[in-house]
């Protein structure tokens, strides 16, 4: 029985199997040689839940609920848990209770269903080229998200997402690999992290010469540690938030801080312009001013 129910897949969200499914697992083969079925039960999350969904959709076109996405989900469990190969396995997929704005969620949480994404928070120096050698430390992996707001701390908190190819293995490798430099926690069975805590980094700052900008990053393996080192180090970054959507490009939001603001008033933008990342400056803009300024 489970200690709790989870909603997200509604059609099935029940404690224990039901009375005729159960009965359905125990009938014996006809020359009694065995259940004809394998009675194991394979647990799923809803990131795995959400994954299955992606598969269906990449498969045939067609977008299940997640109650009929879970059979699949579980499957594929069983298939890594087990080693199977060459093998022929079915799940009956039913039902379409899905809305469009439900759509957004699953997306969001596909990459982590699918081992292809994992998320840590890490405790950076609160000092300039921190952000900078923390990308460096990743030894070119692919940030998926980041937030960041400067804090009046030595150190920093910040929640990022990296790119996985090597599925759960390359997630506890990287990290050890942080945790050799940096205070790190993997948040990627985090459910609460994955729900809400992405989304409230931040708060007001209170920085002088502070500026925001929109910023459009080229989608592609380096573009954010080029902005970095472009940059330089006469430019400190007060504010970033990045998300990986799958889009041609990616719209970031950052503040920059220059120390030579009175000195040299122009600098930030002359810097900006030999970047050659699109941007446009809204450091006038009601919502920064109400929550981050």
């Amino acid at each position: 029985i489970l200690p709790t129910v989870g909603l997200f897949a509604d059609g099935t969200a029940v404690a224990q199997i039901g009375e005729k499914p159960f009965e359905v697992i125990q009938l014996q083969k006809s020359d009694n040689s065995g259940p004809i079925v394998e009675r194991d039960v394979v647990l799923v999350n809803t990131d795995e839940i959400c994954a299955a969904i992606k598969d269906t959709y990449d498969e045939n076109r067609s977008i299940v609920e997640p109650s009929g996405a879970m059979a699949l989900a579980g499957i594929k469990k069983y298939i890594a848990q087990h080693g199977l190969e060459n093998k022929n396995m079915v799940s009956i997929v039913c039902g379409a209770n899905m809305n469009f704005d439900r759509l957004r969620y699953i997306a969001e949480r596909t990459e982590l269903g699918e081992r292809k994404e994992a998320i840590y928070a890490v405790t950076i120096p609160e000092q300039k080229g921190a952000f900078l050698q923390f990308c460096r430390t990743l030894q070119g992996r692919n940030i998926t998200e980041f937030n960041y707001r400067a804090s009046h701390n030595n150190h920093a908190q910040v929640f990022v997402g990296i790119s996985l190819k090597g599925g759960e293995t390359e997630r506890h490798e990287i990290h050890e690999l942080l945790k050799n430099q940096y205070d790190v926690d993997d948040l990627s069975d985090d459910e609460v992290a994955k729900l809400h805590i992405r989304y409230l980094i931040g708060g007001h700052a209170n920085l002088e010469n502070e500026r925001l900008f929109q910023v459009v990053f080229p989608e592609r393996p380096g573009a954010l540690l080029t902005f970095l080192e472009r940059l330089g180090p006469t430019h400190n970054i007060t504010l970033f938030h990045y998300r990986n959507h799958g889009a041609a490009e990616g719209r970031v939001l950052v503040g920059l801080q220059a120390t030579d603001a009175k000195q040299n008033p122009d600098g930030l933008i002359e810097t900006l312009q030999k970047i050659s990342y699109p941007y446009v400056e809204i450091s006038q803009n009601t919502g920064y001013e109400r929550f981050l300024k």
